[in-house]
Protein backbone atom coordinates (compact mmCIF):
# COMPACT_ATOMS: atom_id res chain seq x y z
CA UNK A 1 0.00 0.00 0.00
CA UNK A 2 1.50 3.44 -0.89
CA UNK A 3 2.16 6.40 1.94
CA UNK A 4 0.33 9.81 1.31
CA UNK A 5 1.05 12.46 3.62
CA UNK A 6 -1.85 14.78 3.77
CA UNK A 7 -2.05 18.34 4.71
CA UNK A 8 -5.50 19.75 6.36
CA UNK A 9 -6.39 21.24 3.09
CA UNK A 10 -6.37 18.54 1.34
CA UNK A 11 -7.87 16.18 3.63
CA UNK A 12 -10.63 19.19 4.10
CA UNK A 13 -11.78 19.27 0.27
CA UNK A 14 -11.55 15.20 -0.02
CA UNK A 15 -14.16 15.86 3.30
CA UNK A 16 -16.57 17.93 1.50
CA UNK A 17 -18.50 15.60 -0.34
CA UNK A 18 -18.10 12.13 2.46
CA UNK A 19 -21.57 12.20 2.80
CA UNK A 20 -21.57 11.67 -1.28
CA UNK A 21 -21.68 8.39 -2.72
CA UNK A 22 -18.88 7.88 -3.98
CA UNK A 23 -16.86 9.01 -1.45
CA UNK A 24 -13.60 10.07 -2.16
CA UNK A 25 -11.95 10.63 1.48
CA UNK A 26 -13.38 7.14 2.32
CA UNK A 27 -11.51 5.49 -1.26
CA UNK A 28 -7.91 7.31 -0.34
CA UNK A 29 -8.28 6.00 3.28
CA UNK A 30 -8.79 2.43 2.03
CA UNK A 31 -6.82 2.75 -1.16
CA UNK A 32 -3.51 4.67 0.85
CA UNK A 33 -1.59 4.26 4.34
CA UNK A 34 -2.46 7.78 4.90
CA UNK A 35 -0.16 9.56 7.84
CA UNK A 36 -0.79 13.24 8.71
CA UNK A 37 1.62 14.94 11.56
CA UNK A 38 0.30 16.34 14.68
CA UNK A 39 -0.23 19.96 13.21
CA UNK A 40 -2.33 18.57 10.89
CA UNK A 41 -5.15 17.29 13.52
CA UNK A 42 -4.53 20.43 15.14
CA UNK A 43 -5.72 22.62 12.48
CA UNK A 44 -8.37 20.01 11.43
CA UNK A 45 -9.72 20.42 15.08
CA UNK A 46 -9.38 24.56 14.69
CA UNK A 47 -11.50 24.12 12.02
CA UNK A 48 -13.90 21.53 12.83
CA UNK A 49 -14.88 24.44 15.41
CA UNK A 50 -16.80 26.55 12.40
CA UNK A 51 -20.35 26.02 11.36
CA UNK A 52 -19.61 25.89 7.60
CA UNK A 53 -18.68 23.18 4.98
CA UNK A 54 -15.19 23.42 5.74
CA UNK A 55 -16.06 23.06 9.63
CA UNK A 56 -18.02 20.35 8.53
CA UNK A 57 -15.51 18.53 6.01
CA UNK A 58 -13.23 18.97 9.05
CA UNK A 59 -14.94 17.16 11.35
CA UNK A 60 -15.77 14.21 9.02
CA UNK A 61 -11.76 13.73 8.50
CA UNK A 62 -11.51 13.86 12.98
CA UNK A 63 -14.43 10.97 12.67
CA UNK A 64 -12.14 8.92 11.12
CA UNK A 65 -9.14 9.41 12.89
CA UNK A 66 -8.74 6.06 13.48
CA UNK A 67 -7.82 5.39 9.55
CA UNK A 68 -5.56 7.71 9.87
CA UNK A 69 -1.16 7.07 11.29
CA UNK A 70 -0.38 10.41 13.07
CA UNK A 71 3.00 11.23 13.68
CA UNK A 72 4.60 14.24 15.92
CA UNK A 73 7.36 15.78 13.71
CA UNK A 74 9.75 18.88 14.27
CA UNK A 75 9.25 21.75 12.45
CA UNK A 76 11.45 23.23 10.34
CA UNK A 77 12.29 27.25 10.98
CA UNK A 78 13.27 28.31 8.23
CA UNK A 79 9.84 26.91 6.45
CA UNK A 80 7.60 29.74 5.37
CA UNK A 81 4.20 28.51 4.92
CA UNK A 82 2.29 27.51 8.19
CA UNK A 83 2.83 24.75 10.56
CA UNK A 84 0.89 22.05 9.42
CA UNK A 85 2.23 22.46 5.40
CA UNK A 86 5.78 22.66 7.57
CA UNK A 87 5.22 19.72 9.15
CA UNK A 88 3.61 17.53 5.90
CA UNK A 89 6.35 18.70 4.39
CA UNK A 90 8.82 17.34 6.79
CA UNK A 91 6.95 14.33 7.54
CA UNK A 92 6.71 13.48 3.81
CA UNK A 93 10.40 13.71 3.37
CA UNK A 94 11.14 11.85 6.60
CA UNK A 95 9.15 8.93 5.60
CA UNK A 96 9.87 9.38 1.83
CA UNK A 97 5.92 9.07 1.20
CA UNK A 98 5.04 8.38 -2.56
CA UNK A 99 2.06 11.05 -2.48
CA UNK A 100 1.71 14.44 -0.88
CA UNK A 101 -1.33 15.78 -0.77
CA UNK A 102 -1.99 19.33 -0.45
CA UNK A 103 -4.20 22.17 -1.52
CA UNK A 104 -2.31 25.06 -1.32
CA UNK A 105 -2.66 26.83 -4.73
CA UNK A 106 -1.04 29.72 -4.20
CA UNK A 107 2.33 27.95 -2.55
CA UNK A 108 2.25 24.73 -5.01
CA UNK A 109 6.03 25.88 -6.12
CA UNK A 110 7.36 26.18 -3.14
CA UNK A 111 5.60 23.07 -1.36
CA UNK A 112 6.90 21.19 -4.63
CA UNK A 113 10.70 22.51 -4.62
CA UNK A 114 10.71 21.57 -0.12
CA UNK A 115 9.97 17.90 -1.35
CA UNK A 116 12.42 15.50 -2.00
CA UNK A 117 11.14 12.25 -3.19
CA UNK A 118 7.51 12.79 -2.83
CA UNK A 119 4.72 13.70 -5.49
CA UNK A 120 2.94 16.31 -4.85
CA UNK A 121 -0.74 15.50 -5.53
CA UNK A 122 -3.73 18.21 -5.21
CA UNK A 123 -7.75 16.96 -4.97
CA UNK A 124 -8.02 17.45 -8.44
CA UNK A 125 -4.88 15.48 -9.16
CA UNK A 126 -6.52 12.59 -6.49
CA UNK A 127 -9.83 12.61 -8.35
CA UNK A 128 -7.61 11.98 -11.74
CA UNK A 129 -6.07 9.31 -10.24
CA UNK A 130 -8.67 7.65 -8.51
CA UNK A 131 -10.23 7.63 -12.38
CA UNK A 132 -7.08 6.47 -13.74
CA UNK A 133 -7.25 3.23 -11.03
CA UNK A 134 -10.71 2.61 -11.87
CA UNK A 135 -11.72 3.91 -8.36
CA UNK A 136 -13.89 6.34 -9.61
CA UNK A 137 -15.28 7.58 -13.40
CA UNK A 138 -14.84 10.42 -14.86
CA UNK A 139 -18.84 11.87 -14.74
CA UNK A 140 -18.14 10.67 -11.08
CA UNK A 141 -14.92 13.00 -10.63
CA UNK A 142 -16.31 15.75 -12.62
CA UNK A 143 -19.33 15.98 -10.12
CA UNK A 144 -17.04 15.66 -7.15
CA UNK A 145 -15.02 18.06 -8.65
CA UNK A 146 -17.25 20.69 -9.10
CA UNK A 147 -19.53 20.14 -5.58
CA UNK A 148 -15.45 20.66 -3.60
CA UNK A 149 -14.87 23.65 -6.73
CA UNK A 150 -18.13 25.15 -5.12
CA UNK A 151 -17.64 24.93 -1.17
CA UNK A 152 -13.69 25.65 -1.37
CA UNK A 153 -14.65 28.28 -3.73
CA UNK A 154 -12.17 27.31 -6.41
CA UNK A 155 -14.46 28.27 -9.30
CA UNK A 156 -11.76 31.03 -10.90
CA UNK A 157 -8.73 28.63 -10.25
CA UNK A 158 -6.77 28.23 -13.63
CA UNK A 159 -5.47 25.02 -12.13
CA UNK A 160 -8.81 24.00 -11.07
CA UNK A 161 -10.38 24.66 -14.26
CA UNK A 162 -7.53 22.33 -16.59
CA UNK A 163 -7.50 19.83 -14.08
CA UNK A 164 -11.84 19.44 -14.69
CA UNK A 165 -11.02 19.45 -18.40
CA UNK A 166 -8.82 16.74 -18.12
CA UNK A 167 -10.83 14.29 -16.40
CA UNK A 168 -11.76 11.81 -18.34
CA UNK A 169 -12.61 7.72 -18.21
CA UNK A 170 -8.89 6.06 -18.22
Amino acid sequence: MSRLVADSSGLISLGIVVSNDPDPLSICLTQYEVVVPTAVIEELREVASYDDAHGRAATAVLERDEMLEIRSVDLDAEFPLDDGENAAVTLSNELDATLFLCDEFNQLGLIHASLADTRLVTTPTMLSVLVQTEQLSGAEARTLLDKISDARSWDANSYVQRARSLLKEP
